[in-house]
């Protein structure tokens, strides 16, 4: 018997949070050193999954079994492929930078932050660990307490309206995910995710393929977001506190691309092949209108999370391409928004902590002050407009490619969105970096500290190592990429 390494990584953040209700510590610093400390040993196991999977092998490794239920195929079933590995390192690094980063900036109810923050840790990498739809249902779901609480406890003054809105959204959608699910096991008699990928597409006839497309598109569309379900993103990102916005957009809003390509391209190819032409038009959509309007934001905040909703276009386009290149530059897309997006949110968060603004006009010349801080910010700032040689421009590159040989007007529409993301992007670099100084407070500004400087260095070093190395990311998911590319034959 193996070292359950999966429900390691699950349950040692939910222990750990669920210790420290009855632990109490001497001061808010005892709170953040004992949250790193849990999160660094999370990211340590993460990285020996790196090492530990197999490429060559397209099965998922590392399972785990357990039944729950006696008479009933319903059990805890974990295990990873490619895809879901890369997602749970990254929810790993980017957890103990959340926490570092809120140091200095949360002091309030310092132990319910530290608790929410390790409870979304473990219940996010339980989803991408489950191969039980019931189970990953309950994880899917159960991350939006603490991330509701997030953003309520710690937000700025419209807090309670944007936490509310955010859990209404998502709860909305997924009430017709669970009853999918309850359908599914009616008819089938399991919910394990391996077996219903195999047979689901052959048991239920197109009519009814279509209508369980839509319910799990509910779900998964309102978390990505897709154009029109995007209006909680905004708001949410611009009243979350730093540390929310960076888990919300390298985190979270992955689960809804995450659940297209373990669920709704396997479960449902028939179906997933008939909507394809409308997901196609929301994308194009979300990818122009959110860019558009992006170019009009005074907020930096809401600037970036209306680029996150127009970079997140680029891969539900590239998923229902169903090419090979398609599926490969959604995933890197993932990875890479999941890096950049939270990276500059980051940048926000130092910003605002120290001039207490996010308003672009009382901003300039911050580059004159905060040189270190200028050339990492302008790092992320051309990964994300797609620069060759970041991160940003592999994943663009193949959704594009991919899309284009599905759909050339889409993949030509879709290319818009690149040249109005490096104009607002470099525009709002150009505005607060440099510019003429606005704000009287910024002459007193310091530099960057050890911490933001180490916190922002790492996910800059990882830019251009995927930017330029994009095989260290790509070769785990070839596999699971092209059993989805082949799966379904434009």
């Amino acid at each position: 018997m193996h070292f359950p390494i999966l429900s390691t990584l699950i349950f040692l953040p939910i222990l750990a949070a669920i210790l420290l209700l009855v632990v109490n510590l001497k001061n808010s610093r005892g709170y953040y050193i004992y949250g790193l400390f849990i999160s660094l040993l999370n990211l340590v196991l993460s990285c020996k999954l790196l090492f530990l999977f197999d490429k060559k092998i397209a099965d998922f490794q590392f399972t785990e079994i357990f039944s729950f239920i006696s008479n009933h195929d319903i059990k805890y079933f974990v295990g990873i492929d490619g895809i879901s590995l890369l997602m749970i390192v990254l929810t790993a690094f980017l957890t103990p930078i959340c926490l570092a980063l809120s140091i200095n900036s949360i002091q309030k109810r310092v132990k319910e932050f530290v608790i929410a923050f390790l409870l979304i840790e473990g219940l996010v990498i339980g989803a991408f660990c489950a191969l039980d739809l019931l189970f990953f249902y309950i994880f899917f779901e159960a991350m939006l307490i603490p991330m509701f609480l997030v953003i309520g406890i710690w937000g700025g003054e419209n807090r309670i309206y944007a936490a509310y809105k955010f859990f209404l959204y998502t709860l909305f959608g997924s009430v017709l995910f669970l009853i999918a699910i309850i359908l599914i096991y009616i008819y089938t008699g399991t919910t394990d995710i391996v077996s219903l990928s195999k047979g689901l597409k052959n048991f239920f006839p197109l009519p009814y393929q279509k209508w369980f497309f839509l319910a799990f598109f509910a779900s998964f569309a309102v978390k990505v977001p897709m154009f029109p379900f995007h209006t909680w993103l905004p708001d949410a990102h611009v009243q979350a506190p730093t540390a929310g916005s960076v888990i919300l957009a390298g985190i979270l809003i992955k689960l809804g691309a995450y659940g297209f390509l373990r669920f709704s391209l396997p479960f449902f190819p028939a179906a997933s092949q008939y909507f394809a032409n409308f997901i196609f038009v929301l994308s194009v959509i979300a990818i122009i209108y959110a860019s558009l309007v992006a170019l009009m934001q005074e907020d930096m905040k809401k600037m970036i999370a209306y680029s996150s909703v127009a970079h997140m276009g680029f891969v539900t386009m590239g998923i229902f391409s169903f090419t090979r290149q398609g599926i490969d530059g959604a995933i890197m897309q993932m990875i890479s928004h999941g890096i950049v997006s939270a990276a500059l949110f980051a940048c926000v968060g130092v910003i605002y902590d120290r001039l207490h603004t996010k308003q672009i006009k009382d901003l300039g010349g911050i580059a004159n002050k905060m040189p270190n801080f200028a050339m990492l910010a302008m790092i992320f700032t051309l990964a994300s407009v797609g620069l060759p040689g970041t991160s940003g421009f592999v994943g663009e590159f193949l959704s594009i490619v991919g899309t284009f040989k599905a759909n050339k007007i889409v993949a030509i529409l879709a290319t818009s969105g690149v040249v109005l993301g490096a104009c607002y992007m470099l525009w709002l670099y150009k505005r607060v970096w440099f510019s003429e100084i606005h704000n009287q407070h910024i002459g007193h500004i310091s530099d960057l500290g050890k911490t933001e400087l180490i916190s922002l260095g790492l996910m800059a070093l990882f830019v251009i190592l995927l930017g330029i190395l994009p095989n260290l990311a790509l070769s785990f998911f070839e596999l699971p990429s092209a059993q989805l590319a082949n799966l379904i034959k434009p």
